[in-house]
């Protein structure tokens, strides 16, 4: 089972760019697909982005389709996201998860490991 470590958040205006990284620890990290989700205050825990073990696949919400990117190095174990064109209302904790599924699942209970989450914070 791997243990993922979320980085790279921070305080940014709209408009505004941060990129994410999700860095995983073992041996198995290309056995799984790798997710994003983001919690805001209040709100449930809702799904961002996921790529397939190989990144052959990728799946958006439709709320980040065009604006944010999700890639893979499996040779480095690390998952990215490429935020760009921020909104206030991206504002959340983001977490990764890792699933061991051949797919792109976008529901939180494929996901069995997550990491401890990074603060985003998009000023308006």
């Amino acid at each position: 089972q791997v243990q993922l470590v979320e980085s790279g958040g921070g305080l940014v205006q709209a408009g505004g760019s941060l990129r994410l990284s999700c860095a995983a620890s073992g041996r198995t990290f290309s056995l799984y697909a790798m997710g994003w989700f983001r919690q805001a205050p209040g709100k449930e825990r809702e799904f961002v982005a996921v790529i397939s073990r190989i990144a052959t696949s990728t799946y958006y919400a439709d709320s980040v389709k065009g604006r944010f990117a999700i890639s893979r190095d499996n040779a480095k174990n690390t998952v990215y996201l490429q935020m760009n064109t921020l909104k206030p209302e991206d504002t959340a904790v983001y977490y990764c998860a890792a699933a061991l599924d051949a797919g792109t699942p976008s529901r939180t209970y494929s996901y069995n490991t997550w990491g401890q989450g990074t603060q985003v914070t998009v000023s308006s």
